[in-house]
């Protein structure tokens, strides 16, 4: 009886010794963030996922971990928002013509010549304009995700095998879009033939003819080499690229108060960091696609130009607004009279 109550002491000393070590050990596990990207490495969504990282980590001192997964790693872009809102990754990057397929409400970016031209002023509007986090933001949680904030890539330029000035030159011309319908609606109205297809089959469509143009801000025409396989670069001022970073909903409802403190001040710090990084990036990357390629074309349509463009989009407004009823209504009048401002 001696021997066995002795035992039964020994267990519980060292339990209580080893116990509060076993307990920080497990509190000491980092907790980790999965992140995916539309895009591949050293684009404009892997520069911001990668400073996100940066500065969580070092807020956290290593607390929470953020892995991201590149382009392809997960499967194309509709897989992502997919994957986000099952809560296998907790954070994505989504552009808005991908998820606009989703929610409606999204496309009111991809209206034409609805952006001001200022990109400051545009980026402005698009990480604060309440309108925005209230309509969009609550389409989201509908589907079990979380508008964390929206952000330029940078101008939409169209990359094609001959010169397009106006809308004519659009005949006999198919055009790669996004699954996005707006998007496509908007180049049938052009006079295109329009080509829905995955971003990882748009250099092998154009080398082998099956497509004869697209469109992509000047970062990702060079990274992924459309220009190697079109001959012009055509500046139409029709849209810029713009992209969302969502959160899986049940998961940001879980977060501590800390937590949801630390994500959303690290999400708002980043608009200034991304607007300046984006730009540059855009910038040096059409220098080293001049110098790889020295007889590529630019074409900046002039006003004038553009105006025959933006007459025959307007039933794109109107489209927008059948799909999305009273919501999308109240989201367009409030960022036309934003951009506006700016015009």
């Amino acid at each position: 009886m001696l021997q066995k109550s002795f035992l039964i002491a020994v267990i519980y000393l060292l339990s209580a010794f080893y116990l509060p070590f076993v307990a920080h050990a497990e509190n000491a596990k980092p907790e980790v963030w999965r992140f995916g990207l539309e895009e591949i490495e050293g684009s404009v969504q892997d520069i911001y996922a990668q400073e996100f990282k940066k500065r969580i980590e070092e807020k956290t001192q290593g607390r929470v971990l953020v892995d991201i997964y590149s382009y392809g790693m997960l499967g194309e872009s509709e897989d992502l928002t997919t994957l986000t809102s099952i809560g296998t990754l907790q954070l994505t990057h989504a552009s808005v013509g991908i998820i606009g397929s989703l929610i409606p409400q999204m496309q009111v970016f991809n209206i034409p010549y609805l952006f001001s031209a200022n990109d400051a002023h545009n980026q402005s509007v698009l990480s604060e304009n309440p309108a925005i986090y209230t309509e969009i933001g609550n389409a989201l949680i509908d589907q079990n995700m979380r508008l964390l904030t929206l952000y330029l890539e940078g101008d939409m330029v169209w990359t094609t095998n001959k010169a397009i000035r106006r809308p004519g030159d659009f005949d006999d011309f198919r055009m790669r879009v996004m699954n996005s319908p707006l998007v496509v609606e908007t180049f049938q109205q052009y006079g295109a033939e329009t080509i829905p297809l995955p971003y990882s089959q748009v250099y092998g469509a154009l080398q082998a003819h099956i497509v004869d143009g697209q469109s992509n801000p000047i970062f990702a025409i060079e990274e992924m080499k459309f220009y190697e396989v079109t001959d012009y670069l055509i500046w139409a001022g029709q849209s810029k690229f713009v992209t969302s970073v969502i959160a899986n909903q049940p998961w940001y409802l879980t977060l501590s108060n800390e937590n949801k403190q630390l994500l959303n001040d690290t999400i708002k710090e980043m608009s200034d960091f991304i607007f300046k990084q984006q730009n540059d990036l855009n910038k040096s990357r059409l220098k080293m696609i001049q110098e790889t390629k020295p007889d590529v074309i630019l074409i900046r349509l002039s006003n004038h130009q553009k105006n025959a463009f933006r007459k025959l989009a307007q039933p794109i407004k109107a489209q927008f607004l059948q799909q999305t009823g009273s919501q999308g209504e109240r989201l367009l009048s409030a960022l036309e009279k934003a951009f506006a401002s700016k015009k």
